[in-house]
């Protein structure tokens, strides 16, 4: 039987996938309303194919509880937040959980961390835990490191079908673990070092916060100079060895506008083009503010309350806003000391913010200037009901005469 500790945006839908292929899985969080809702055939998040993954989970006998069962594998997926002063990770949910494991795992057992961490956390985090309870590692508890993979708006697709890493001190527990991830796992997996899996998570996700900088910073040179940057994008990746992305709003989500700080925190004289990448990235919410106020003066607009920010959510599609543009946004205007502005997301049916509207309709009907911070298919499939408005699209996604750009 597998514990999965932490069901969450990976948590829940790696118990579900190991269940729905045949496992013996029981889902633990501490959040006992969570559990709640799971036990009562309910999800927790919006998800493509998450209904009928955990559907499909229930009648194999999946079972959730906060409690943490005694068994011989234990798959830890709780958040790594990081500390925004120093930029190094904050271990202490997976301490906790691997200290709560402890109590109950029997000898033998294998833990795994499938959170993201910094290189070396394991090292000098989780065994000093382990062996500060009096267990030897490698004969009472083995430790595995299996980074996850997966992005919200396709988890389960490449839940299945992405390449995996396993890290492990013992080649035979890793090989154990890979046949675990087998189960479901389409993809190739290799057995690693825990430090060089810890490492190769990491760099994947600074790899692509590095590029999205250099769009962005691409599109504020441009802005600068009156340049259609994403004409030049576009002639310059007609080039065979130039692939450019595309600028936006800002970054959010977990993996790309945290992790990479991790690598800051931890190798602050060494990661420079990390740190400004990661830098520019961060001050995107704060430059496409500044453009809401450029367009105003320039339409002789003065009704900030008449402004909408179109998506809450930190990509398409999704109801997962952690890290979100929008709210990074709202955030710097209320440093400015200024509010009213509206917001609108489909995907977001709770009010989290102020001034925030249910129906597109509605939304659009109060405002004159609408700030497409989200491309959700949505708005892209009804953008004539954006005609007579002012917009600032973030996306280049709307097509039409007359619309600003950042």
């Amino acid at each position: 039987m597998v514990n999965v500790i932490g069901l969450g945006y990976i948590g829940l839908p790696t118990a579900l996938m190991l269940a729905a292929h045949g496992v013996d899985v029981i889902g633990t969080d501490y959040n006992a309303a969570l559990v709640d809702t799971l036990n009562s055939g309910k999800t927790t998040f919006q998800e493509d194919g998450l209904e009928e993954l955990f559907l499909k989970a229930l009648k194999t006998g999946i079972k959730f509880t906060v409690e943490y069962q005694v068994t011989d594998t234990y798959i830890v997926s709780v958040p790594t937040p990081y500390d925004k002063f120093s930029k190094k990770v904050d271990p202490v949910y997976v301490v906790s959980a691997v200290k709560e494991i402890l109590k109950v795992a029997p000898k033998g057992a294998t833990v795994v961390i499938e959170s993201t961490i910094s290189p070396g956390t394991i090292e000098k985090v989780v065994r000093p835990e382990i062996e500060n309870a009096g267990c030897v590692i490698g004969e009472d508890i083995n430790l595995v490191h299996a980074p996850e993979r997966i992005i919200p708006g396709n988890m389960i697709y490449e839940l299945l079908h992405n390449n995996r890493t396993i890290g492990a001190d013992n080649r035979m527990i890793g090989e154990k673990i890979k046949e675990l991830y087998s189960s479901f796992c389409q993809g190739e997996i290799v057995v690693t070092d825990i430090k060089t899996a810890e490492m190769t998570k990491v760099v994947e996700n600074t790899f692509r916060a590095v590029n999205i900088a250099f769009a962005n910073e691409l599109a504020k040179i441009c802005r600068h100079d009156n340049m259609d940057v994403y004409e030049v994008i576009r002639i310059c990746n007609m080039h065979p060895r130039v692939n450019i992305l595309q600028p936006g709003p800002g970054v959010g989500g977990h993996c790309i506008s945290v992790d990479p700080w991790f690598l800051v925190g931890d190798y602050p004289s060494l990661a420079k083009v990390i740190d400004e990448s990661m830098k520019t990235n961060d001050e995107m919410p704060e430059f496409v503010l500044n453009r809401i106020y450029e367009i105003m003066k320039e339409r002789n607009m003065t009704d900030i309350s008449r402004v909408g920010l179109y998506g809450l959510t930190y990509k398409e599609n999704v109801d997962d806003m952690r890290e979100s543009p929008t709210l990074q946004l709202l955030e710097s205007q209320a440093r400015h000391l200024a509010k009213g502005l509206k917001v609108y997301d489909p995907y977001i049916t709770d009010d989290v913010v102020a001034n925030q509207y249910h129906d597109l309709d509605e939304f659009l009907s109060a405002v004159d200037f609408v700030v497409v911070m989200v491309k959700h298919n949505e708005i892209m499939e009804k953008a004539e009901k954006l005609a007579g408005k002012t917009v600032l699209d973030c996306h280049n996604i709307i097509h039409q005469s007359g619309v600003y750009h950042i």
